[in-house]
């Protein structure tokens, strides 16, 4: 064994590390998140009717996520013969169970298991779409879908453009795929890709936060778009989400962001799971900074993104942090960073703020240390107010 060359009272002179690890019983912030409470989601049908996307009168019934994905495909399937929902394992209900039971009810002819082909699940799903079906095609991981990036790149991406007055498209086209940590992914069950498809034009990434927010825009995706649609579902909320998603058809439009808390001091701008941490950040610095009042975005659709939105909120807050889990270099927080500069710098009263997951692969042990969690968030936060 090599001897220790330092003393091991000089390693108190060691820079802290800008991470928070695991809860523990003491942690003040790193609690985990109550979803029964949250008021991210819907906890009663009142407050679903209250909300401007979803259907006046509506009946609805408590889902959690997964369940609310499985909605979706039943309604789409039932509304349109040309829907077909195909992928690996998704006749007996899928890895997750998000499509159980809807073979059985719509038959094999539409409900079907592929073979272990990322790319030719993409390109037959590609064929499906411009022939004048609605394919639904589930990536069993986002981990997995980037031997399929070359068909959704440089053909469904395309071929609208391609095509140009021909009217013929990939619209209908959805890919579909879990994503995201879970706290024991590692290195391929946890990935978080959607920066890569927001650099391609042609495509619409979307992510959901909540089981009434999925089923909305997994609909719209199906039936509303000349686009193919890059859908990413995080795995983390499959069961973890649950709130009351109104039974009938709807939809929620793509490219539009929500403000789903107002603020006037500064704007909190995420997506997906993360939205979540930065609501119970934010309660927690409006409690340790009495008068501050926070605004919270939800993206929804991280390509094309709602622009004016986000800009219209930080020319009235002055000061805002983007939050996301995937990798900060090149993310969705830079381009967030650079609009904000580019069309608000003028009322801006600090730098934009990136919260996000640090640059390295996801370690099995490790996770924990590289997400970012609500005590990070709240630290963003205050920086960024105290400018």
């Amino acid at each position: 064994m090599v001897p220790l060359r330092t003393p091991l009272r000089s390693w108190t002179h060691i820079p802290r590390r800008f991470y928070s690890g695991a809860p523990t019983p003491a942690a003040k912030l790193n609690l985990p998140i109550d979803y029964k409470t949250t008021p991210i989601l819907h906890h009663t049908s009142s407050s679903l009717a209250n909300t401007q996307d979803f259907p006046a009168g509506a009946t609805s019934k408590r889902l959690n996520f997964f369940q609310a994905i499985n909605s979706a495909l039943k309604t789409a399937l039932s509304k349109s013969e040309k829907v077909l929902l195909f992928g690996e394992d998704v006749a007996f209900g899928g890895v997750f169970r998000c499509s159980m039971d809807l073979q059985t009810e719509f038959g094999s002819d539409r409900v079907f298991n592929t073979p272990l082909t990322e790319q030719g699940i993409a390109g037959f799903a590609i064929g499906c779409a411009v022939e004048g079906m609605k394919p639904v095609a589930e990536i069993q991981f986002a981990d997995y879908v980037f031997p399929a990036f070359d068909q959704i790149v440089n053909e469904a991406a395309k071929f609208r453009y391609r095509e140009g007055g021909t009217g013929i498209n990939a619209g209908g086209l959805v890919i579909r795929m879990p994503c995201g940590a879970v706290g024991h992914g590692a290195l391929y069950h946890s990935q978080s890709p959607e920066s890569l498809f927001a650099h391609i034009p042609g495509v619409r990434v979307v992510m959901p936060r909540s089981p009434a927010q999925a089923k909305g825009l997994l609909l719209a995706s199906i039936f509303e778009h000349n686009d193919p649609v890059v859908f990413m579902e995080p795995k983390i909320l499959y069961r973890a989400a649950v709130e009351h998603v109104p039974n009938e058809y709807y939809t929620i439009p793509l490219s539009k962001a929500e403000v789903i808390k107002p603020g006037k001091d500064l704007t909190v701008i995420s997506y997906g799971q993360p939205l979540y941490m930065c609501s119970a950040a934010i309660s927690a610095i409006e409690q340790a900074m009495p008068g501050v009042n926070v605004e919270l975005i939800d993206l929804r659709t991280i390509y094309p993104w709602d622009r004016q939105t986000v800009i219209e909120s930080v020319k009235k807050t002055g000061r805002a942090v983007v939050v996301h889990e995937s990798m900060v270099n090149y993310g969705v927080g830079a381009e967030v960073a650079a609009t904000l500069q580019e069309n608000a710098f003028l009322r801006l009263e600090a730098p934009v703020k990136r919260v996000a997951g640090w640059s390295t692969h996801t370690g099995l042990s490790y996770e924990q240390f590289i997400l970012p969690d609500v005590a990070r968030i709240f630290d963003g936060i205050k920086q960024t107010l105290e400018y």
